[in-house]
């Protein structure tokens, strides 16, 4: 008898990204709710601070997502800092050389993120699939 047997099914050695629409929605939901909370404890005169939030939310995001998200991920976290993290609050601005640093900051941080999670699992993987279970070792001399 013939079993069809999807080629998903089973045990994964690796864990499936997240979708990157759903990673961006949260990027973007992350990314405002951070931005509010700076803005009302700290203020709008430190942007370096929410960096930093948006930086670690940005690498979080990361791990979940795929290297094809880091881009959006590191857009969405810059259109909050630069809209609502500086003055005036709500406008869009370029200053070259702060925002390319906070650009390639947030980009970087994204692809960390994703390339330290990709790195930790395939490790796991790597030692799940070779290590013996105790019943397959030989018995000690």
């Amino acid at each position: 008898m013939i079993q069809w047997v999807s080629l998903g099914s089973g045990p994964r050695p690796v864990p499936q990204p997240v979708a990157t629409p759903l990673v961006w929605a949260t990027a973007f939901g992350g990314a405002m709710a951070l931005v509010a909370v700076h803005n009302a404890l700290v203020g709008t005169d430190r942007p370096g601070l929410a960096l930093v939030a948006l930086s670690l939310l940005a690498a979080l995001l990361g791990a979940y997502a795929r290297f094809t998200a880091a881009p959006g991920t590191a857009a969405l976290c810059w259109l909050f800092l630069n809209g609502f993290a500086i003055p005036p609050a709500g406008v869009l601005t370029w200053t070259n050389p702060r925002d390319t640093v906070w650009l390639v900051c947030l980009l970087t941080a994204a692809l960390t993120g994703t390339t330290l999670a990709r790195l930790l699992q395939a490790r796991a993987a790597y030692r799940r699939l070779t290590t013996p279970e105790p019943s397959d070792r030989p018995p000690p001399h």
